[in-house]
């Protein structure tokens, strides 16, 4: 559908207009479609309702004015159009599954909302093909159904330090597709020879030995860092698989890196194996 041009008309505006009230017909307006079938294109285009990118939107540009903006976070929610610090603590929450103090705390990387270019770039990335030796994690799982949120709540709550026994080392988030519950299950934490500390609550896994293609994610800012591991995952999912020749095992797939190393980088390991061409009879 031929509507980037409409509805980048429409994120500019939003953007002039962050901190007033938005009206979802001018907004229509705007676009040049029906208030119906504008909700519609947008979501298509952004895969977020209007009034969801416009939340979405406020609360990631109040998180950035808290980095560097002395005022109190009432006043800068106030200044985006929430009425009260606890109305911005419920939508933070909401968003994010914890509460901003304790991102104030921990300054850990949370899922941002930049304003959103729908004429971008293609992401590239080569990844490197590597033996991986099998190894073992001692890890939290996620009763979270989205990742991030689990990620924030465990790097909140220190619980890489609880596992080590206050060192810093490198965690690692790791997926399997369920097949009985026809879901992802994901899991959080470090390797066994560094979990030193209190695992009570953990269980133990082991990543198998295998070749596994290992991209590295574009390094980046700490306000676009998990924006980047989504469209590296993205990339993977839709482009390289597609055209590298090789598809995946179904065995763990993981990504690691060391949040307070304030990189933003991070690598994504996918266990892969040839694809097998179909034999042709003759």
């Amino acid at each position: 559908m031929n509507y980037k041009n409409h509805i980048q008309k429409v994120l500019i505006y939003i953007e002039e207009n962050l901190k007033y009230d938005i009206d979802l017909d001018v907004l229509a307006k705007i676009s040049g479609y029906s208030p119906y079938h504008f909700i519609r294109v947008f979501k298509e285009a952004t895969h977020l309702t209007p009034l969801d990118y416009i939340r979405k939107r406020r609360i990631s540009e109040i998180v950035k004015q808290m980095e560097t903006d002395d005022r109190a976070l009432s006043e800068i929610a106030f200044e985006f159009g929430f009425n009260s610090k606890e109305n911005f603590t419920r939508a933070f929450k909401s968003e994010h599954h914890i509460l901003p103090s304790e991102y104030k705390k921990a300054q850990n990387s949370l899922k941002l909302y930049d304003k959103l270019e729908l004429e971008t770039e293609p992401l590239i990335i080569t990844p490197e093909i590597l033996p991986i030796p099998c190894f073992d994690l001692i890890v939290y799982y996620s009763d979270e159904p989205y990742p991030p949120h689990f990620w924030n709540i465990y790097n909140c709550k220190k619980l890489s330090k609880k596992l080590s026994g206050g060192c810093t080392y490198e965690d690692y988030g790791v997926c399997i597709f369920n097949n009985a519950k026809q879901k992802i299950d994901y899991f959080v934490g470090i390797k066994k020879e560094e979990a030193n500390g209190d695992i009570s609550g953990t269980m133990e896994i082991r990543i198998p030995e295998g070749t596994y293609a290992v991209f590295n994610t574009p390094k980046t800012d700490h306000f676009n860092f998990v924006n980047t591991i989504h469209l590296t995952w993205e990339y993977i999912n839709t482009v390289w698989l597609q055209q590298s020749g090789y598809e995946r095992t179904g065995d763990y797939e993981f990504e690691s890196y060391i949040e307070n190393s304030r990189i933003f980088s991070e690598k994504i390991y996918i266990p892969i194996k040839k694809v097998q061409k179909a034999s042709v009879l003759s």
